[in-house]
């Protein structure tokens, strides 16, 4: 017979596979989001007759994601995670392969369809983090998602250069090479997915099994761990998404705002290599408490003056602060759920963070058109207050009476 402990090790040994092949996944899926979140506001703004309306490609894709989460899940639920992150490289190739057609025909409203395409795309890839974690034992758990996450500090380096080179590709048609660049990043990706070895469900769908949705999204661990996740992606995709249009209005060129938001980039993803071992060390809220603080110190940057070195340090602060809490409130989340609810809990955990992010990506660009990126900054603090009491609002009232789910 297997002891408990020999049991541990085997789920380990298969969980380092499964991290292994996501990580480099999570690369080149993250490789091509570090690219369109460098370029898509500088097209949207080249093919918009309205320029106020650049960054609303970007926005709906943010909202595509948010609307592909609950049915990405069911898919999942329903046909295991690798047909289903397969499909989802499947979209990416036809969204990208539009967005190129867009840019070379100069039709800002395909180049919308094409985005809300690879919104769709994202929504599936985003849970590599959460497939990490299906069959990883308590103690790897932690250190699952965060090394998944690992994968971006190559995105971090890659998306911006190759949205460098993409620029003039296929000059004089500007950008159109950084899109083709992601229809081979997606297609390597999906070779590449077929080495994960998850096991299939043993239900279909989003199971009926387990506490309702209500009763577990009332529980005071799942609102912590949204609130971290949700709030801290929103306010870095607020800032981001503003970033090159406010370094094109102070009067840098491409080069400069490609090479902040590659700093950026590397900021969120490489602290991944020990943000594991940090909340294991320290504890989870902890971390996401530090997410906060880091956030309202790159606002306090980037509120102090517009040269490359304030928008270089804020940017640099505002990575490290999304790792923190994204990382912190997913691996807070997996205390949240049974295993028969995993499903329609990570759906609907998605569901509100990739909401949020598609508001602020609306916001973003209407903020930094009418009234400037000061403005944009400021609309950090609020959010970041709202996360930082509710941590120690569980942290002092209800994590001394936790029990099990």
């Amino acid at each position: 017979m297997t002891s408990t402990s020999e049991q541990s090790a085997l789920t380990d040994a298969a969980a380092k596979r499964n991290v292994l092949v996501l990580t480099i996944c999570q690369a080149m899926s993250m490789t091509g989001t570090s690219l369109v979140m460098t370029v898509s506001a500088l097209v949207g703004q080249i093919l918009a007759d309205d320029k106020s309306l650049a960054t609303l490609p970007l926005a709906l894709q943010f909202t595509a994601t948010t609307l592909t989460t609950i049915p990405a899940s069911l898919l999942m639920g329903r046909v295991g995670r690798k047909i289903g992150f397969t499909f989802g490289q499947c979209i990416g190739v036809s969204g990208a392969a539009l967005a190129v057609y867009a840019i070379f025909t100069g039709s800002f409203w395909l180049f919308t369809a094409g985005s809300i395409l690879l919104g769709s795309h994202n929504a599936f890839w985003q849970y590599y983090r959460f497939a990490a974690a299906d069959i990883a034992s308590e103690d790897f758990k932690a250190k699952a998602i965060s090394y998944v996450m690992v994968g971006g500090v190559f995105a971090a380096i890659a998306g911006p250069q190759l949205a460098k080179w993409g620029e003039n590709a296929f000059a004089p048609i500007l950008f159109a090479g950084g899109y083709v660049a992601i229809i081979g990043l997606s297609m390597t990706t999906i070779v590449l997915l077929q080495a994960i070895t998850i096991p299939r469900p043993t239900s279909t769908g989003i199971s009926l099994q387990g506490r309702p949705i209500l009763q577990i999204m009332r529980q005071p661990v799942f609102v912590v761990a949204v609130i971290s996740a949700m709030l801290g992606y929103a306010v870095m995709t607020l800032v981001m998404t503003a970033t090159p249009l406010a370094m094109k209005f102070c009067g840098f060129v491409f080069s400069d705002s490609a090479t902040v938001i590659q700093w950026h980039a590397l900021a969120m993803f490489a602290p991944s290599f020990f943000t594991g071992r940090l909340i294991k060390r320290f504890g989870v809220l902890q971390i996401i408490l530090t997410g906060t603080v880091l956030n309202a110190a790159s606002m306090t940057v980037n509120l102090m003056g517009i040269d490359f070195f304030n928008f270089w340090g804020g940017l640099i602060l505002l990575g490290l602060g999304w790792n923190f809490m994204f990382v912190g409130g997913t691996t807070l989340l997996t205390d949240a759920y049974r295993p028969e609810e995993r499903s329609k809990v990570q759906a609907a955990n998605d569901f509100l963070v990739f909401g949020a992010v598609a508001i602020a990506s609306f916001s973003s660009g209407a903020l930094q058109n009418r009234i400037g990126w000061s403005a944009v900054n400021m609309a950090i603090a609020l959010p970041m207050c709202i996360a930082f009491a509710a941590t120690i609002w569980y942290q002092l009232v209800h994590l001394p009476h936790k029990s099990t789910v």
